[in-house]
């Protein structure tokens, strides 16, 4: 099943608010795979420890799961209960709202990346704990395993989705660029959306690339960006709408970049 990717639509709006005008291209597809082995571990929770989420789409993989009756008749009748026994770490506010819509209880979520998740749960969990199930993406980085391995921390990774190139990419970034001209600010939401994007915006803005400032939503993407050897005018402090704002004005401002209206073309 592929459903592209529209987790930060509500950014264009919110950033409105703080003066800027914001046009949301969508640059990922993903496809759910697994889902039968998902919620078959998903079915014992007395084999692990607890959950670890670092991606809304894993959450959606799940509630994908619990449409069908059998299922979400199971969940609702003792597997929901019997994980809330057990933590559910996850990163960020999305992420964290979405375990709370199958009713769970999420921790961590003010960590904001991988690596600060992973200090969190091993300041938390010891080495002879039950094992932690991590249904991911096919993409993901090796930041927090590796960290959990460390510590002695058992984790069982399990692929519940792929992450793809949207099909309407190009031509959306090609409509933006010929109606709107070069805009003052381009936002990457994660190191996928650099890789499918940079080379269609490189393209596009020829030698006027410069005049761009380019922002991340998080430290994580940041990394992407500048290994691609993309200038990174700013970073978000938390990833949200509030503190993305405030980066963009910000680095707008500092190179004079302000005009009567600043457009910020949101990847995600």
């Amino acid at each position: 099943k592929l459903i592209s990717r529209t987790v930060h639509l509500f950014f264009p709006k919110e950033l409105g608010l703080y003066g800027l005008e914001a046009t949301l291209i969508p640059v990922l597809s993903f496809e759910f795979v697994s889902l039968e082995s998902l919620f078959e571990k998903l079915s014992h929770p007395e084999s692990y420890g607890g959950l670890v989420f670092t991606s809304p789409r894993a959450l959606e993989a799940i509630k994908i799961c619990l449409k069908e009756n059998s299922k979400s008749e199971a969940w609702s009748k003792s597997l929901k209960q019997r994980w809330n026994t057990k933590p559910a770490y996850v990163v960020g506010k999305a992420t964290a709202s979405l375990v709370e819509e199958i009713g769970l209880s999420p921790q961590g979520e003010k960590t904001g990346n991988a690596e600060k998740l992973a200090e969190y749960i091993c300041s938390r969990e010891k080495g002879n704990s039950s094992c932690l199930l991590f249904p991911c993406g096919a993409l993901k980085r090796e930041v927090l395993p590796t960290a959990l391995k460390e510590k002695g921390i058992p984790l069982e990774s399990l692929t519940v989705y792929q992450t793809t190139e949207h099909t309407n990419l190009q031509e959306s970034l090609s409509s933006y660029f010929s109606q709107q001209g070069i805009p003052a600010s381009i936002v990457f939401f994660s190191p996928s959306g650099v890789k499918f994007c940079l080379q269609h915006i490189q393209k596009l803005s020829g030698d006027f690339i410069n005049h761009v400032k380019f922002a991340a939503i998080g430290p994580t993407t940041a990394e992407a960006m500048e290994a691609a050897g993309i200038p990174v005018s700013c970073t978000a402090e938390s990833p949200t709408p509030q503190d993305l704002a405030a980066g963009i004005q910000k680095a707008l401002r500092l190179q004079n970049c302000v005009c009567s209206k600043n457009t910020a073309h949101i990847s995600s």
